[in-house]
């Protein structure tokens, strides 16, 4: 396995040399013509007992976002029928707890999900965190993937995150990974982390045995009354170096391009997926973050000469 020195020897290569090497591992291990469609709603919003230094959902800080109630089953299917026509094949569910409680709520996304796959959509959610137990409920229900950001480097995580541990997110993913749903896992950048942090957060998710089949790479989105809402926005070749990396370490995961994409110029976009980024969130909102509206994605990708991907399960 790569040493950290390793890791960021590789992320400090001329670009152009990295991204040949990004681009020829990513042209062995898929195609390289076509973009998975991921659709995000968040089925809770707000609320939320962490103190996540990033998060407007947290409880902890004085946000435009407030909480509000669960949406209902039919809600959520009717959103996953519009991401499906609009050519997503996964759609993410994504709740703003601390953990996954029993009771009438985590049974409600239990139906969520079976709804989901019934639409022929691979089906993702992010909860928190859940046990083992929890986890192969999910299974049952035909959950196909679990997202739960490492964020960060373990060095890091603590400044920006202080009640939940680094070891509870690698508990949660182990449970995920126990109970047979493939994993979703990456981070974000732009939070005040160093060079090094980042590709300390790729070397942790490399390590992972076996590797997430997903890494979303996000860029900080600044929001005011969160800790992180004065910092500046990530530059876009800072992003780019992000993906390729990523690309190197783990050849064979759906390397996704998530939040901050909206200050992503279209060069930047393709940049990221020549240097193996295959798959985008597609909607107008990440959670509670902006996002390119459906019809700016479809151009890009027209474009870009590039085609949505077909559902991988089904």
């Amino acid at each position: 396995m790569a040493t950290l020195a390793e890791v960021r020897a590789l992320h400090d290569l001329p670009l152009p040399e990295l991204l040949y090497r990004a681009h020829s591992m990513h042209r062995e291990h898929h195609r390289t013509d076509e973009v998975q469609l991921c659709s995000l709603l968040s089925v809770k919003t707000g609320g939320c007992p962490e103190d996540c230094s990033y998060c407007p959902q947290s409880s902890h800080y004085d946000t435009e976002v407030s909480a509000e109630k669960s949406l209902s089953v039919s809600d959520v299917l009717q959103v996953a029928a519009r991401a499906r026509a609009g050519g997503a094949t996964r759609f993410c569910m994504g709740a703003a707890w601390r953990e996954v409680k029993e009771g009438p709520a985590f049974d409600q996304v239990l139906e969520m999900v079976r709804g989901v796959r019934a639409l022929g959509l691979e089906a993702c959610c992010t909860l928190g965190m859940l046990t083992g137990d929890q986890a192969h409920r999910l299974k049952e229900a035909g959950l196909t993937a679990y997202n739960h950001n490492l964020d960060t480097s373990r060095d890091h995580y603590r400044s920006i995150i202080s009640t939940r541990t680094y070891d509870d997110r690698l508990n949660t993913l182990q449970a995920v990974r126990d109970a047979g749903i493939t994993v979703c896992s990456g981070g974000i950048i732009g939070m005040g982390e160093s060079i090094d942090d980042r590709c300390e957060l790729l070397r942790t998710l490399a390590a992972l045995d076996p590797p997430p089949e997903s890494v979303p790479v996000n860029a900080l989105v600044p929001v005011a009354g969160t800790p992180l809402g004065s910092l500046p926005s990530v530059d876009p070749l800072e992003l780019v170096r992000m993906v390729a990396t990523a690309r190197i370490l783990l050849p064979r995961a759906r390397v996704r391009l998530s939040a901050g994409r909206l200050a992503l110029s279209r060069e930047a976009q393709l940049l990221c997926f020549f240097a193996g980024a295959n798959s985008i969130f597609y909607g107008e909102k990440l959670l509670t973050a902006p996002n390119p509206d459906f019809s700016e994605d479809q151009a890009l990708l027209a474009a870009a000469g590039l085609k949505a991907a077909s559902a991988e399960i089904v």
